[in-house]
């Protein structure tokens, strides 16, 4: 099967053969609303998701304290880590909405 012939591929111009019945429909698909609440939603489970990170953090470092034999230093390691990691992701994204807060105020 030939798409292209002589006869079609003249000049600059090609004539298109509609191969498919979805073609030229312009079919878009379906938007849903956007919800408000989704974005605030959003951001208070991120946010519970830091502190519960944070929690288990304390949690198992008091853990270690009390008990020293019933777990490993290497889970507390990784709890503190990821704790400290999601605290200070949350922190820079927080700074940066405040600046461009504060940008937008001093456009004038």
């Amino acid at each position: 099967m030939q798409f292209l012939t002589e006869t079609t591929a003249v000049g600059h111009k090609i004539t298109l053969q509609k191969a498919d019945p979805r073609h030229f429909q312009g079919h878009k698909p379906e938007e849903k609303p956007v919800d408000p609440d989704d974005f605030s939603r959003l951001l208070f489970e991120a946010l519970d998701g830091v502190n519960s990170l944070q929690q288990k953090s304390a949690l198992l470092s008091q853990q270690m304290i009390t008990d020293p034999d019933s777990l490993d230093p290497h889970d507390v390691t990784i709890a503190m880590a990821k704790a400290n990691l999601a605290l200070s992701i949350t922190k820079s994204v927080v700074d940066r909405a405040v600046q461009a807060y504060r940008e937008i105020l001093s456009l004038r």
